[in-house]
């Protein structure tokens, strides 16, 4: 057994509920007291469970054995997989009511940025749970079972991925684009050329990572959002966001969000989940409609 820390408040069952509406079938088992998945890094495999102590504020952690001897390393990834080194007061102090009403809301991350850019590209058009039974076939087709744990299958490793027939992936129910994007993808994670880690320039990666096939803005900044767990990133191109902020151009969407810096991303959790909200309508938002 390991544990983690975290700051209050925390709002565990939200954090349950966004990995559950998105967990990919023989990867993840999201139930209202814990997360459980495999993983495979490295060159070990395994599953881990976390089970939150909320009095105690302790994250409680269970790993199979396969993933043992990589402990200390799986650890740092559910840290940011969870957002538990989050100061909430800090980004309370910026968001102010606009985060008023859920302080406990913390950023979801990822356990690896290529696995969720596999997941940001499968996104791309549909809605969150086709998304995540796009994801389940994949899986389902490229994946391997664990050893310790016959139920689960390891998310698909980037030499797997890169090697899978593009017609194959497209009778999963996508686009034979997109079943190409996933490879080049994968391709460059197996290459050394894709940015697993947040580069120091965050907009200056996101860019760069529209130059990839397959990715545009939206995919790019989403990626950024929970596979580097960057802090500051808002996606003015999402559907929902151009809802909340209606008659209003991305632009100067951009321009009205930079009042929440630097927690832009906690920013667009809260817009997201908080029902009929819009933006204020006074002299601030007239100066950026101009």
């Amino acid at each position: 057994m390991f544990t983690l820390t975290w700051q209050p408040p925390y709002d565990w069952q939200w954090m349950f509920g966004f990995l559950g509406d998105r967990a990919v079938t023989g990867v993840e088992t999201v139930t209202d007291a814990y997360y459980e998945r495999s993983f495979a890094c490295e060159g070990y495999q395994g599953i881990f469970r976390v089970t939150p102590d909320i009095p105690a504020q302790m994250l409680k952690i269970t790993l199979s054995a396969g993933l043992v001897p990589v402990a200390n390393t799986r650890l740092a990834r559910i840290e940011r997989l969870f957002d538990l080194t989050c100061n909430p007061q800090h980004i309370a102090d910026v968001l102010g009511d606009l985060g008023a009403a859920r302080p406990g809301l913390r950023l979801p991350g990822a356990m690896d940025a290529y696995e969720q850019g596999v997941r940001a590209i499968l996104g791309q058009l549909v809605s969150v749970a086709m998304a995540a039974k796009l994801t389940s076939r994949v899986v389902a087709l490229c994946g391997e079972p664990v050893k310790d744990a016959p139920e689960y299958v390891c998310f698909p490793t980037p030499e797997k991925l890169a090697a899978t027939d593009p017609l194959a992936l497209k009778a999963l129910g996508m686009p034979v684009k997109r079943a190409e994007s996933l490879i080049h993808l994968a391709q460059s994670v197996v290459d050394g050329t894709f940015p697993l880690f947040p580069p120091a320039d965050i907009e200056a990666g996101m860019k760069a990572l529209q130059q990839r096939p397959g990715i545009g803005r939206w995919t790019a900044n989403y990626l950024a959002l929970r596979g580097w767990q960057a802090k500051d990133v808002f996606l003015p191109d999402d559907y929902l966001i151009k809802q909340r902020f209606a008659g209003m151009t991305p632009a100067q969407i951009r321009r009205y969000v930079q009042r929440w810096q630097p927690w832009r991303s906690y920013a667009l959790l809260h817009i997201w989940y908080t029902d009929g909200w819009e933006p204020s309508v006074d002299s601030e938002i007239a100066a950026v409609q101009k």
